[in-house]
């Protein structure tokens, strides 16, 4: 249940925070949505995700998402429960499946 009062124990400082984590659960949402109803047809955002250039961008998201959380997650502290290891760790998880998974689907729409 703590989670879900956290954002008012410090509530100042901790409303940056908030909207943040909002922004960022809406544009996941508005991504999905605008892939799902994408599958209907062919719109001007998926042939150019999948055109011939589609590839080198992702390739390109790949390789910098590789070294960055490869740099990124060796500076931050492993030790302790307080610290942001596990938290760049989720995010590198789930923006490295993002980007896999579009380098694969602008592979297999050429």
């Amino acid at each position: 249940m703590t989670i879900f009062t956290l954002w008012f124990e410090n509530f100042p400082n901790n409303l940056p925070a908030l909207f943040v984590s909002a922004g960022v659960a809406i544009l996941l949402i508005v991504i999905i949505a605008k892939s799902a109803f994408s599958a209907e047809g062919r719109s001007r955002w998926t042939k150019r995700v999948t055109g011939p250039n589609g590839k080198w961008l992702f390739g390109l998201l790949f390789l910098l998402w590789a070294v960055v959380f490869g740099v990124g997650l060796q500076l931050v502290p492993h030790e302790g429960a307080n610290s942001p290891y596990g938290g760049l760790g989720i995010i590198a998880l789930f923006s490295g499946f993002f980007i896999s998974m579009g380098f694969i689907w602008s592979v297999i729409g050429e």
